[in-house]
C-alpha cells in the first residue's frame, strides 16, 4: 500500500490505517476471534498504523490489541493511542494522569513505546489546561522515550488553531471532517502545513452516515442530514456502487492528508476497504453524489463545551 509522510515526523503512514475503536464495541457487540483477526488482516494487507484509545471500550480496545499484536514484530507497525478521555463523561488531562495513562496503555498493549500519543477530545475541557499542563507533561514522557510524537484529536475544527497558536504539535487527528459530506479539514490544511504538523484524517463514513448501515443510536445527524445522505446512498445503489466505496475513495484522494483511519472488527470489511482503495474512483458518480449532498455540505454538530466550538 502507498505510504505518505506524516508532517516532519519521519513516519510514512499507509494511506489506509486501522482504527481500533470497533474493538471496544463502540458500534456493536463483537466476536472476539473476528476482532483479533481483523487486526492481523489489516497488517497483512499493508495498513502500517493502528490508532486506538483507552476510551474505546473503556480499555477493551487496547487489551485486545495487546493480544492481537503479541507475536507481531514491534518494528513492523506504528501504534498510536490517546489520553484524557476515559469514559463518556470522565475526563482527566492532569499531568499526573498523563504519566499514568501512557504507562497503563503500554502495559495493556504489551509494548515499550508508542509512536503517537494524542490528547483525546480536548473540546470537553478548558483547553488552556491542554496547553499549559497536559502537553508539557506529555513532552516529558516523550523525552523518556515512551512516546515518539505528540498531538491532539477532537471534533470541532477550531481546537487545532487554538492549541497551535499557543504551542507546537507534531501531529493532529481530525475525524468526520474530510468526507463526501464535510471537507472542512481541507480548509485548515494550509495553516497546518505552515505549522509543520502531520495531518491524519479519520472516519470517512462519518460514523455510518455515508453507508447503507443503520446509524448508531448516539449519532447526532438531523432528519434532513439523514434523509439527504440516504438519497445519495440510493443514487449510488442505482448505479451499482455502494456509497461506502465512494466515501473511502474520496477520503483517500487528498495527498495532504497522510492517512485515512478506518476500522472494523470484521476482517471481511477490512479486505473490502483495501480493495476499494486500489480501484479508480467513478468521477461522474462522485460529481452527482456531491451535488445531492450539497444542501448539507459542511454540516456539523456541537461537541464538547459550546465555547470550544466554531463561532
Amino acid at each position: 500500500m502507498q505510504c505518505l509522510p506524516l508532517g516532519k515526523t519521519g513516519l510514512k503512514l499507509s494511506r489506509l490505517s486501522f482504527g481500533a475503536s470497533s474493538l471496544g464495541q463502540e458500534f456493536r457487540p463483537v466476536d472476539l476471534n473476528e476482532a483479533l483477526r481483523s487486526v492481523r488482516v489489516a497488517l497483512e494487507l499493508g495498513m502500517n498504523f493502528i490508532d486506538t484509545s483507552p476510551y474505546y471500550g473503556r480499555g477493551m480496545s487496547e487489551c485486545l490489541l495487546g493480544v492481537a499484536l503479541r507475536d507481531v514484530p514491534r518494528d513492523s507497525y506504528y501504534l498510536g493511542t490517546k489520553l484524557g478521555r476515559f469514559a463518556q463523561s470522565h475526563f482527566d488531562f492532569s499531568a499526573r494522569r498523563v504519566v499514568e495513562s501512557i504507562d497503563i496503555s503500554l502495559s495493556r498493549m504489551g509494548v515499550d513505546y508508542l509512536d503517537i500519543a494524542l490528547c483525546h477530545d480536548i473540546e470537553f475541557v478548558e483547553m488552556s489546561q491542554i496547553v499549559e499542563e497536559t502537553l508539557p507533561a506529555l513532552r516529558k514522557v516523550q523525552q523518556q522515550g515512551k512516546v515518539r510524537y505528540v498531538g491532539i484529536s477532537g471534533y470541532p475544527m477550531n481546537i487545532f488553531r487554538y492549541v497551535l497558536d499557543r504551542t507546537d504539535l507534531d501531529v493532529i487527528l481530525s475525524y468526520n471532517h474530510y468526507t463526501l459530506q464535510n471537507t472542512m479539514l481541507a480548509d485548515l490544511v494550509p495553516y497546518l502545513k505552515q505549522k509543520g504538523v502531520g495531518i491524519m484524517n479519520a472516519a470517512p463514513f462519518s460514523a455510518r452516515l455515508l453507508t447503507n448501515t443503520p446509524l448508531p443510536p448516539w449519532h447526532k445527524a438531523t432528519p434532513e442530514v439523514r434523509a439527504t445522505a440516504q438519497k445519495a446512498a440510493e443514487h449510488c445503489a442505482r448505479n451499482g456502487v455502494d456509497i461506502a466505496q465512494l466515501a473511502v475513495q474520496f477520503s483517500l484522494n487528498n495527498p495532504d492528508l497522510a492517512t485515512c483511519i478506518i476500522g472494523s472488527a470484521n476482517p471481511d470489511n477490512v479486505r473490502k476497504w483495501v480493495d476499494w482503495s486500489e480501484q479508480p474512483i467513478d468521477q461522474k458518480l462522485l460529481t452527482e453524489v456531491l451535488e445531492i449532498l450539497k444542501p448539507i455540505h459542511n454540516w456539523y454538530y456541537i461537541e464538547g463545551r459550546p465555547e470550544n466550538n466554531d463561532k
